[in-house]
């Protein structure tokens, strides 16, 4: 079973039937290393499969008619900005655009609610990744109640026609949930508190959300229900290990621009004939 059928979301997900502390790909069936040395190995395994993405990101920034989105959703501190930082280092920064969406502007309101999604798709030849996405127009304003079912049932049409538009004209995408559990969620909160240089990254929002995890878990698995398609998979990806999780992801990445054939461009002269006299 290759990566990308082994974490494809299930029909009628429940995401309470998932296990977040889940190390499917840990190999140490006896238990002979040590935890420490479990994540370094997972580490060196992660920057190889990397490797072999940036050498077929390469490919695609080279021919310039196709495009990779990723995108990436989860609870607070499930790992979105960690998994860009770890898995992207390698990347050519000139083939490679990142956006994190945050709540929409007044100007952005005025407007659909994929309008400021639209513009932020990757251009042919480029990666692109969205740390939260068009997702949030599902989720938060469902919690809130400022969306009633019909609107819901609307907005969940719309994603699927846009990401098929997306994938018609040239963009594969892959849609990432990080599922985190709610005690390591504690516990990755709690260290920000404790540390005065991570300050900044806690958000008191963070707490309210928290006390709707049920709620919260309910509605992920509904969108993603509703708009997981073979033009736009969704994958489940266990994140209460940061070194498991970026193991996982490098390997849905690598075998997802595998599959999309990425050949190199014809070159623009016959090269049998170019000399280059002085």
């Amino acid at each position: 079973m290759s990566m990308l059928e082994r974490f494809r979301a299930p029909k009628n997900l429940e995401l309470r039937d998932k296990d977040a502390g889940a190390t499917p790909l840990r190999d140490d069936k006896k238990g002979k290393l040590k935890n420490g040395e479990l994540k370094e190995r997972e580490r060196a395994l992660t920057a190889e499969l990397t490797a072999e993405v940036a050498k077929l990101q390469e490919k695609l920034y080279a021919a310039r008619d196709r495009k990779l989105l990723l995108i990436l959703q989860g609870m607070d501190t499930s790992g979105k900005d960690g998994t860009v930082r770890a898995l992207f280092s390698q990347i050519n920064p000139m083939g490679l655009h990142a956006t994190g969406f945050v709540a929409p502007t007044e100007k952005e309101k005025a407007h659909d609610f994929l309008w400021r999604v639209h513009a932020r798709v990757p251009a042919k030849g480029e990666i692109g990744i969205f740390n939260r996405s068009h997702y949030e127009d599902v989720l938060v304003p469902r919690i809130l109640g400022t969306l009633d079912g019909k609107d819901l049932e609307r907005r969940y049409a719309h994603i699927r026609d846009f990401e098929r538009m997306l994938a018609e004209t040239g963009t594969t995408v892959m849609k990432v949930f990080l599922h985190i559990s709610k005690d390591e969620q504690r516990e990755r909160l709690q260290a920000r508190l404790d540390d005065p240089e991570k300050h900044w990254k806690f958000d008191p929002a963070d707490l309210t959300a928290r006390e709707k995890w049920d709620v919260y878990q309910g509605a992920y698995a509904d969108a993603i229900n509703a708009t997981d398609c073979d033009h736009a998979p969704w994958y489940i990806v266990p994140a209460d290990s940061k070194t498991h999780r970026n193991l996982i992801i490098a390997h849905l990445m690598l075998e997802t621009m595998q599959g999309m054939k990425l050949e190199w461009p014809q070159p623009k002269a016959d090269m049998s004939k170019v000399r280059i006299d002085n």
